[in-house]
């Protein structure tokens, strides 16, 4: 396994089908991958466990995905969270996301290795940072 292997990744998405997808994909790939449904259920789990990445979905169908964004951030400043969007690009969103502290914003359509680009490229930034304090 190569050093990225099981980090743990929280997925929050209201789609089953892409909690099992990104799930699946980045399991196959030598991480730990929990999902979550809601904002409530994702906090929670932040508070069981620590993660290395976080995967949102900007529009959650009980929450507004930025605001959880914005009290991850607050809880875990350092924690490296990459926005998904089934919306497409859309430059507000983009800005209000990384003003809140996106990692990255991507879009659901992307093709699943460019997702996990943004994955890796998210842990190295991470892992700089953390480097750099240490």
């Amino acid at each position: 396994m190569n050093s990225l292997a099981r980090q743990n990744i929280l997925v929050v998405d209201d789609e089953l089908e892409v909690r099992q997808l990104m799930h699946a994909f980045l399991e196959r790939r030598g991480y730990h991958v929990v999902t979550a449904a809601t904002d409530l259920e994702a906090l929670h789990l932040a508070g069981e466990m620590n993660f290395d990445l976080a995967i949102f979905d900007v529009a959650l169908s009980e929450a507004d995905g930025l605001e959880l964004l914005a009290t991850f951030k607050q809880l875990h400043p350092s924690l490296p969270v990459i926005m998904l969007t089934g919306m497409g690009y859309d430059d507000e969103l983009l800005q209000e996301a990384l003003e809140k502290g996106a990692a990255a914003y991507v879009a659901k359509t992307l093709p699943l290795d460019q997702i996990l680009m943004e994955v890796h490229r998210a842990l190295r930034l991470f892992a700089k940072k953390a480097l750099a304090v240490a």
